[in-house]
């Protein structure tokens, strides 16, 4: 008994809005990606027309594009709601939105569409594209106003630059470029889809892709795919998927859910090969991510292996991090704590009565009192009982036994009374020889500026006085016995040695002659 297979429809569409999003739909529609419809939406009719797509949604009621601007697109994509809706009706699990961002339709009329399937409870997967640099500032500034509010109406969100494609592949003409980048979006969406389409022995159904792409909570998502073959095939093919350089961010460190697919052709998938793999992908996400891996085939490949990586929840964990901060709670009203704990003070507050116990009390405190660097007598408010500060200036101490009880009280008053006249005494010995330093330096300072003063104040005129008058009159030196230059002044001692060879000086000259002939 044969059954007949009936084809269950699909589940994912991926649908092209604008010029950018048409082109790259065409594209994947001639290249073919498994399981999947296609639909177009434009404002401009002529671009509709041109489209080999069978499924297309004309925008609002003009005829000839948006003119690069987003309010027009966004405005057509909300007149044309009720097509969109018809568009996405049937079994419609999954939608990828395809736009280059930075016109009028694509910017303006992605965000309505994909608000429209979000409430149609579709899962959404943006993938779009940044305009070239060439392009011009202004529609850089705009497609990122788009992806911001793009942001807020899709599951994943993929950016590409299409700034670097000249990176990658240098000077391309203008149909080679877009060409690049049309299969760039091509890659990205045959890439998730065909992990659902595509059966495996370890299979990733629609689940498991709905599992990492709604948790990411219209997060960021890095998607990327390499295949390699011969020696070391898995290592250099999940290497080159993460070392991407077309895509906008190619680092998964941090990221929470990994989505990860693997595809073989003749050569078969080896055990080994899944472990260099899975242990590349965890270790570069942080290994703390949740990784769902799948395998497939494709006989195309031959040799070859292909890897295909999606990572996302970015946003949660650093959500997470922003939501339980380590904080420090300091309670202002509260009296600081110190660092350090200050030795306690022992203050008896009992009435003073004449007892010898008291007196007794007091002599044992004496050697605990530090050196003269307690708080100024002056600001004391209480009797200090435990701390005598005259004591250190004593050379008789004073011995238990030799106290009196009837003059203990007597001792109180003393101990109450603010001890002043030692403790200034003290200070100022300390601080004399600092005082007198300090009239040094600037009895130095004021002579020296005194002298900078007066030569800054010459004129020339003045200047030109000073230097025929020599130094030594200007500072009123007196010279004696001067020996002009022009008198010969020969002395008469010579240096010589004894017998012993010690040095002499000899009082005669023995070249000159006393008497001249």
């Amino acid at each position: 008994m044969e059954f007949e297979q009936k084809e269950l429809p699909n589940i994912i569409k991926v649908i092209g809005i604008g010029g950018g999003g048409g082109n790259a739909v065409n594209y994947m529609f001639k290249q073919g990606i498994k399981g999947v419809d296609f639909v177009v939406c434009n404002t401009d009719a002529q671009a509709l027309h041109n489209s080999p797509i069978p499924i297309k949604v004309k925008l609002g009621n003009r005829k000839l594009g948006a003119g690069s601007k987003p309010d027009v697109g966004r405005q057509a994509a909300i007149d044309s709601v009720e097509e969109i809706k018809e568009a996405l009706t049937g079994e419609t699990e999954m939608l990828f939105i395809t736009a280059g961002m930075g016109g009028g339709t694509g910017t303006g009329a992605a965000p309505i569409i994909a608000q429209v399937a979000k409430e149609m409870g579709v899962l959404v997967v943006g993938i779009v594209t940044l305009p070239f640099e060439w392009e011009g500032q202004k529609r850089l500034n705009l497609a990122q106003k788009g992806i911001e509010e793009l942001k807020s109406h899709v599951d994943t969100l993929i950016v590409i630059s299409n700034n670097k494609l000249r990176e990658v592949y240098g000077n391309l003409s203008l149909t080679q470029a877009f060409g690049k980048a049309d299969d760039i979006l091509k890659t990205a969406a045959k890439g998730i889809a065909e992990l659902i389409t595509v059966p495996g022995y370890v299979n990733v159904d629609f689940e498991d892709v709905k599992t990492v792409m709604t948790e990411n909570e219209s997060g960021k998502a890095i998607m990327s795919s390499a295949q390699a073959e011969g020696e070391d095939r898995s290592t250099r093919a999940v290497q080159e998927a993460l070392n991407s350089p077309l895509l906008d961010d190619n680092d998964i460190a941090g990221a929470s859910d990994i989505l990860l697919h693997i595809i073989t052709g003749e050569k078969e998938l080896m055990m080994d090969e899944v472990e260099e793999i899975t242990t590349f992908v965890q270790s570069q996400a942080g290994n703390g991510a949740n990784l769902i891996w799948g395998n497939g085939t494709d006989a195309s490949l031959g040799d070859a292996l292909s890897v295909t990586i999606i990572a996302t929840g970015f946003n949660k964990k650093k959500r997470n991090t922003e939501e339980n901060p380590n904080k420090v709670v300091i309670d202002l009203e509260s009296a600081p704590e110190p660092v350090f704990s200050p030795r306690e003070e022992v203050i008896d507050e009992t009435p003073a009565t004449p007892s010898v116990e008291e007196s007794t009390l007091i002599s044992k405190e004496k050697p605990k009192e530090e050196a003269a660097f307690t708080a100024p007598a002056k600001e004391a408010t209480k009797p200090p009982i435990h701390k005598k500060v005259h004591d250190l200036f004593e050379t008789t101490p004073v011995k238990e036994n030799e106290i009196p009880v009837k003059e203990s009280v007597s001792e109180k008053k003393i101990e109450s009374e603010p001890v002043t006249d030692e403790i200034e005494f003290e200070v100022k010995n300390t601080l004399a020889p600092v005082e007198q330093k300090d009239e040094k330096e600037v009895k130095h300072a004021e002579e020296r500026r005194k002298k900078l003063k007066g030569l800054s104040s010459l004129s020339s005129s003045n200047l030109a006085e000073m230097e025929k008058v020599p130094a030594y009159q200007r500072r009123k030196v007196e010279i004696d016995n001067r020996t002009l230059s022009s008198e010969e002044n020969i002395s008469r001692y010579t240096l010589g040695s004894d017998e012993n060879n010690n040095p002499v000086i000899n009082k005669g000259n023995s070249f000159l002659h006393d008497n001249v002939d």
